[in-house]
């Protein structure tokens, strides 16, 4: 057998941590100890909420942030995010396993399981079909809005352990509040005072210490303050005992009925992670000037959340906030998060018997107040200000996670930015152009912004946008109204703005351009990038639409209009004047003096033959 060779550059691409193992040192791994450790103590608290939030076991949050963030380092593009379990995954997760099974059940964990393993796969196979530019067509207000609505959820389905009440697990919103109000009599004013003091601990310690894990440090006041009052004895639940282990293996369900059940709320699960870590790793990325890889992510997700399904994890994505801290503690390479990860499961080998002591509505307390940090207020007040079609969005998303299932409410607002974008770019902007008479060499410049004369008989219009199957509708409107309201018969049309062209856009303008044919005008077009040039040639619609009306530049093009097609006739009464060919027609300045010019050589040759015919005259 031949031995096979592959270049460097090829063994990056498929282990990406070649390429910065060796930008690894000493100063770089204390770099990255030290942000390990700020991340691991930072995810403990949050690892336990989150699975709780999904309505799983608390220990497998930490499974989840001890797997995850390893191999989405190794194969990831970003050096700062940081993977692991996040509210919004966690919720959807809990929304999709509870249709299939009892919360809290051995085969509630298996759904769970396979639903992260089929969102890796789908993630992987983005990855590797390079559609890691997909992810920029979903409006980033859809997130906004669905977090938003998942932040409200989570604070739902905490009020029983704040409240201390006996609420049927996996009811829907109308429907715990409906309980919440029934039972308001009955609720338990130690679970709420436990739970004002974490929330009041983790608010105070934030604003006075603000580099401390506040998160942690409210968990420890709630526990110490539960143990004080006695709390166990009053009906206050604890947490448990999680167990002092590194994350187990485990294995989901592959057989046919489950995949075929679960792959279409595995692809909700899998979007939603996608637009969380490429958003984060490139929010980033705008301060350390690192550039992200989205097609990378999305393989370095997908491989995470399919390694961490035999690993006792759910699926993951990036955590802004510990992906933020991690930037902030001075991270330089992606060994940072794999420090975050050894660092936790070394902490919970030591402090796992302690979370038999930690009261579920500390817990709650803390999970009210992550949820309260989802809301977006600054974008959302901005959005509702600023533009009523993502206000639509917003409102979609947040509403159906409110009231529908949640992987629909997502398909929802994805599908409705995605409809806003095709109607933006189905009715492309079309600019009515005239050259300004205060810039020399004149430029094109827009009609009604400068108030600037038009040739009454030449329409020149920029079209700001791709004619494809969406906007040919919208173009030919606007060619038929500037020729059957306007009476125009010629127009340019500069192509510069024209993305690209497709086959009914083609066939929309070689229509055109016989009508206007027909009428005894004529359609041109000027400047068309080379991509649109090439293919209208490729495809022989160039010869078609007639190559004599094609132009490389605007003047060449204005130049050869107004000589050869227009009408001379109608240029000799014009006032307008607008191009510098228009001093050679009928009625400029430079003809009128040719003209005359012209007249007097005639004259003074009559005069010669007349004297030369009678030389009487002369004597």
């Amino acid at each position: 057998m031949l031995p096979i060779s592959i270049s460097r550059r090829q063994a990056e691409k498929i282990f990406p941590f070649l390429a910065w193992l060796p930008l690894v040192n000493r100063k770089t791994l204390k770099a990255d100890l030290m942000a390990g450790l700020t991340g691991a103590v930072i995810v403990l608290p949050q690892g336990v909420a989150f699975s709780t939030i999904a309505g799983l076991p608390p220990q497998y949050g930490l499974y989840t942030a001890m797997v995850t963030p390893i191999i989405a380092a190794l194969f990831g593009s970003s050096f700062h995010l940081i993977s692991g379990p996040t509210t919004a995954i966690s919720i959807v997760i809990f929304s999709a396993a509870s249709n299939h099974a009892a919360i809290g059940s051995p085969e509630f964990v298996t759904v769970a399981l396979t639903l992260t393993f089929l969102a890796g796969v789908y993630q992987l196979v983005f990855g590797l079909a390079r559609m890691g530019m997909a992810v920029n067509f979903v409006s980033h207000t859809v997130v906004i809005g669905f977090t938003a609505g998942a932040a409200i959820l989570i604070i739902t389905s905490q009020m029983k352990h704040v409240l201390g009440l006996d609420i049927e697990k996996g009811g829907s919103f109308l429907h715990i509040w409906q309980q919440v109000f029934a039972q308001l009599d009955q609720a338990n004013i130690y679970n709420i005072v436990i739970a004002l003091v974490t929330l009041a601990t983790a608010l105070l310690s934030k604003k006075f210490f603000p580099k401390l894990p506040n998160l942690l440090i409210a968990l420890i006041a709630g526990s110490l303050f539960s143990i004080a009052i006695a709390g166990a004895q009053h009906g206050v639940q604890l947490i448990g005992e999680i167990p002092a282990q590194l994350p187990p293996l485990s294995s989901p369900d592959f057989s046919l009925d489950s995949i075929r059940e679960l792959a279409p709320e595995a692809f909700a699960i899998a979007l939603l992670g996608l637009i969380e870590a490429v958003s984060i790793s490139r929010a980033v990325a705008t301060k350390s000037r690192q550039p992200i890889d989205a097609n990378q992510e999305f393989i370095g997700q997908g491989l995470s959340n399919i390694v961490g399904s035999f690993f006792s994890s759910y699926a993951g994505s990036g955590s802004f906030t510990r992906t933020g801290v991690n930037y902030e503690a001075g991270a330089k390479t992606p060994m940072s998060a794999i420090f975050a990860a050894i660092s936790l499961m070394l902490i919970i080998l030591l402090i796992a018997p302690l979370t038999a002591y930690l009261p579920m509505p500390a817990m709650a307390g803390v999970i009210l107040l992550v949820a309260y940090n989802l809301v977006d207020f600054h974008h959302i007040s901005k959005i509702l200000r600023i533009s009523k079609s993502e206000t639509s969005v917003l409102l979609v998303t947040f509403f159906a996670t409110l009231f529908l299932e949640l992987e629909f409410a997502i398909y929802m607002g994805v599908l409705l930015s995605l409809i806003i974008f095709l109607m933006r770019t189905s009715t492309p902007e079309i600019v009515t152009m005239a050259p300004d008479p205060n810039h020399e060499p004149r430029r094109l410049r827009e009609v009604s912004r400068f108030h600037l004369k038009q040739c009454p008989q030449l329409k020149i219009i920029r079209i700001n946008m791709s004619i494809y199957f969406g906007s040919v509708d919208h173009i030919q409107k606007r060619l038929r109204q500037i020729t059957d309201d306007e009476g125009y018969k010629y127009v340019l049309i500069l192509g510069r703005g024209i993305n690209f062209i497709d086959m009914s856009g083609a066939e929309m303008m070689v229509e055109e351009a016989n009508r206007f044919k027909e009428l005894g005008g004529g359609l041109f077009y000027c400047g068309v990038k080379p991509n649109v040039c090439n293919y209208l040639k490729a495809t022989g619609f160039a010869e078609e639409f007639g190559e004599t009306h094609l132009f490389e530049k605007k003047d060449t093009a204005i130049r050869q209009i107004t000589e050869k097609w227009l009408d001379h006739s109608l240029c000799e009464t014009c006032s307008a004047r607008i191009f510098h060919e228009c001093k050679h027609l009928p009625g400029g300045e430079i003809y009128n003096k040719i003209k005359a010019r012209e007249a007097q050589k005639q004259e003074t040759d009559d005069q010669k033959t007349s004297s030369e015919k009678n030389p009487a005259v002369n004597a």
